[in-house]
């Protein structure tokens, strides 16, 4: 396997793994606006547990090798897909640092008996945040997917191009 196919079967599993996650979460999250705060700020605890760690998990290999794969692509027709997955991707990290990461250092300190009165405001900023960021990772995932679907038929194609003909056939 080249450097090059690798990176674009990496690239696809972690921003795929990463965009399924934040949709994971994003229906969690929809899923709560029906409740209190009280009830809001203990399930954010649970998921500042260790929710962070699976998304460092995923989303730092998914923008290091979609790097990489914009390296290795960059004088090919997957430039542009492979660029915008990884624009995309650099859209979430900021996204994360200047929104949800402020709101995530916050809510550590929520009483969950007694939320902050803005609780509501601070919970749809959040989510909103949210909301883009997995947009954008499941653009990112697509975009990959699409690349990485065309980049194996041009292979198929260039194979059969340079195949022996069998014998008696006429094309």
């Amino acid at each position: 396997m080249t450097l090059t196919k690798w990176a674009r079967v990496t690239s696809l599993l972690f921003t795929g793994l990463f965009a399924g996650f934040l949709t994971a979460v994003l229906v969690l999250e929809l899923s709560l606006r029906g409740f209190d705060g009280s009830v809001y700020a203990q399930m954010r605890l649970v998921e500042l547990d260790s929710l962070d760690k699976l998304a460092a998990a995923t989303l730092l290999p998914a923008l290091s090798i979609t790097a990489l794969l914009a390296y290795r692509t960059r004088r090919t027709n997957k430039r542009r897909p492979t660029l915008a997955a990884l624009a995309l991707l650099v859209l979430v990290v900021g996204l994360t640092i200047a929104v949800n990461l402020p709101i995530n250092a916050d809510q550590l300190h929520w009483n969950t008996a007694a939320p902050p009165a803005d609780w509501a405001d601070v919970r749809d900023r959040w989510q909103l945040a949210h909301a883009t960021r997995t947009t954008a990772a499941v653009l990112a995932f697509a975009l990959l997917a699409t690349a990485w679907g065309s980049a194996e038929a041009e292979q198929r194609g260039q194979e059969q191009d340079h195949s022996p003909e069998p014998e008696g056939v006429d094309r």
